[in-house]
C-alpha cells in the first residue's frame, strides 16, 4: 500500500534556521482558510478608481481624436477655397494681362469691363457670392465670395488693376469653416 505524502511546513524565523517538517490534516485546513482570509481580492473602491482612471483617458483620447479631425476638415475647407480663389484669379490675369485696354477705368469696384485681345468687350464681376466672366462662373458652389474688389489704374504706364478677392467656405461654417482674403497686382502688356 502506497503511504500518504503530508505537506511540508516552512518552519524558523530567521533564514538560517529555517526548516521544512511534515505536518498535519489538520494544520493544512487552517493554514488554507487562513489564506483565504489574507486574499480578500479587489474592491469595490479598487474597481471605482480604475474606471474612472480610465473614463478619463478615454475622454481625452476622444478630445485628441476629435481635434485631429476638426484640423483635418478645417484644413480641407481652406485647401478648396484657397485652389477656387486662384484659379480665378489665374483666369482674370490671364485675360486681363492680353487685354487691349480698361473701359470705364475706376468707375465701378464691383466689375471690371475691358477689350480682350481680339477687340471685344469682355468682362469681370462680384456678383452676390460668386465671381463671374461675363455670365460664366468662375468659382463654384462649394465657395462663396464675402468681398470681392476691382481697382483700376490707367494713369499708369502700363495700366494697371488691383483685384482683391475674399472667399469662405459655403459648407462648412464655425470653427470649421475656412476663410481667406488674397489680393494681387496686374499690369497690361499690350497698352498704347
Amino acid at each position: 500500500m502506497r503511504q500518504k505524502r503530508l505537506p511540508l511546513l516552512l518552519t524558523g524565523g530567521s533564514s538560517s534556521k529555517r526548516s521544512l517538517r511534515p505536518y498535519g490534516l489538520k494544520q493544512s485546513l487552517r493554514l488554507r482558510l487562513k489564506m483565504r482570509v489574507n486574499n480578500k481580492g479587489i474592491s469595490l473602491l479598487e474597481i471605482l478608481v480604475v474606471i474612472t482612471v480610465f473614463s478619463i483617458l478615454a475622454i481625452l483620447a476622444t478630445i485628441a481624436i476629435l481635434l485631429t479631425l476638426r484640423g483635418a476638415r478645417k484644413s480641407e475647407a481652406l485647401v478648396r477655397v484657397r485652389s477656387n480663389v486662384d484659379y480665378s484669379l489665374a483666369v482674370m490675369e490671364r485675360n486681363i494681362r492680353n487685354a487691349e485696354s480698361f473701359i470705364d477705368c475706376g468707375l465701378e469696384t464691383n466689375a471690371i469691363s475691358y477689350l480682350n485681345e481680339n477687340g471685344s468687350l469682355s468682362s469681370f464681376s462680384c456678383e452676390t457670392d460668386y465671381v463671374a466672366s461675363g455670365s460664366a462662373r468662375l468659382t463654384s458652389e462649394e465657395v462663396e465670395i464675402v468681398s470681392c474688389s476691382f481697382i483700376c489704374d490707367d494713369s499708369t504706364s502700363p495700366p494697371s488693376i488691383e483685384i482683391s478677392i475674399g472667399a469662405r467656405d459655403a459648407s462648412i461654417t464655425g470653427i470649421e469653416g475656412a476663410q481667406m482674403t488674397t489680393s494681387t497686382k496686374i499690369f497690361l502688356r499690350t497698352y498704347k
